[in-house]
């Protein structure tokens, strides 16, 4: 039989290889799986940077963006206005950065609305069952027949436009997905051993809720999130676009493209919907490759 060579002063060479070989943490494996993904991190530092722009704005905008020079109208990019002026001789850098404001403040408030109302109905919808899931679910099932589109302008008509009362519309109608999600989760998890120990031991239902199976759920309630958010920014730019969002002068990218709607601007000032049309696709699109990323990061079955 083969002898440890335990001889002080010699190192313990399969201690250390021991040592070594420890499994990763789970945070370690998350972060390199999404390394992994490049589109996912190009994403992520592009809108670092959008997010870090539109934080900052009031310092580093060159000019006020209600500061009217009609003399300057239309004026194509140049050293004094590096993405053009608008048909009032407003600068457009300046309205992108806070119109970066306004469309990220509405998409992620109303998002984590949405999330807080869809994660909470589908718990209790999916770990109690029964009646009460019967009656949740129904009640999902009649909000998602109606058309979304038609339910915003129906209810942006009855409110009246503003930062506020958008993401109070977009959080009241944005949680149904997430409320079917985290039932299915929750249907699943509570039969799991750690859930069935902790009520044999007497564990209250809001503990078990929130203590230990939405933790556990956690991982697609975060991805439909940052999927969630590019939804929402493309529907706030369509309802201002038709007037029916964020009223200027407050600019919005959504507004924004309204004001360059008339066909002769379209085709004398390139830059006027030129640049806010592009922050929508780039910052929408960045949302998206950032939730897919975190997607193959947080399964498990997925193994690069």
């Amino acid at each position: 039989m083969a002898q440890t060579n335990l001889t002080p002063g010699t190192p313990n060479v399969a201690l250390n290889q021991g040592i070594k070989n420890k499994p990763d943490t789970m945070t370690k494996i998350i972060v390199t799986k999404f390394l992994r993904n490049k589109l996912a991190v190009i994403g992520g530092i592009i809108l670092s940077i959008i997010i870090l722009a539109a934080i900052f704005a009031p310092w580093i905008a060159p000019h006020s963006f209600e500061e009217q020079r009609l003399l300057d109208k239309l004026k194509p990019p140049s050293s004094e206005y590096l993405l053009g002026t608008d048909k009032f001789g407003r600068d457009l850098l300046t309205r992108l950065l806070f119109g970066a404001r306004i469309s990220l403040l509405v998409g992620f408030a109303s998002v984590f609305g949405a999330i807080t109302i869809g994660t909470l109905v589908g718990a209790l919808a999916g770990y109690f069952g029964g009646k009460l899931d019967a009656i949740l679910m129904r009640f999902v099932d009649i909000l998602l027949s109606i058309p979304s589109i038609f339910l915003l302008i129906t209810l942006v008509t009855i409110f009246q436009p503003g930062v506020d009362k958008l993401i109070l519309i977009f959080a009241l109608t944005g949680w149904m997905g997430t409320a079917r999600l985290v039932r299915g989760e929750f249907l699943s998890l509570r039969t799991r051993e750690f859930v069935l120990a902790s009520k044999t031991i007497g564990t209250r239902s809001h503990t078990i809720i929130f203590s230990h199976i939405l933790p556990n759920a956690m991982g697609p309630i975060i991805v439909s999130a940052s999927l969630q958010i590019g939804g929402v920014i493309l529907a706030e730019s369509a309802l201002s676009y038709l007037g029916l969002g964020i009223q200027p002068p407050t600019p919005s990218w959504g507004n924004m493209l309204q004001d360059a709607q008339n066909f002769t601007i379209m085709l004398t000032a390139w830059w006027y919907p030129l640049f806010p049309g592009l922050m929508i696709l780039i910052t929408v699109l960045c949302f998206n490759f950032v939730g897919d990323g975190l997607r193959d990061a947080l399964d498990p079955k997925v193994n690069d």
